[in-house]
């Protein structure tokens, strides 16, 4: 699984961090991916977080 933020629509509401802080991280405006290796223990947070979004900035790749 790969994540990724769409840096024009994130509007930094920090969603993704408060469900998932383990991948996800707002260093300035907007959300970013913190790590790469998303392993199967927080996949399903990660999952949560991009359906949590309210922009749909959160892209997952299988």
């Amino acid at each position: 699984m790969k994540v990724s933020v769409d840096e024009n629509l994130c509007t930094g509401c920090g969603m993704c961090v408060d469900i998932c802080p383990e991948v996800f991280e707002i260093p300035e405006a907007i959300s970013t991916v913190k790590t790469t290796e998303i392993t199967e223990e927080i996949a399903d947070k990660v999952k949560e977080a991009a359906e949590g979004c309210p922009v749909e900035a959160i892209i997952i790749e299988e």
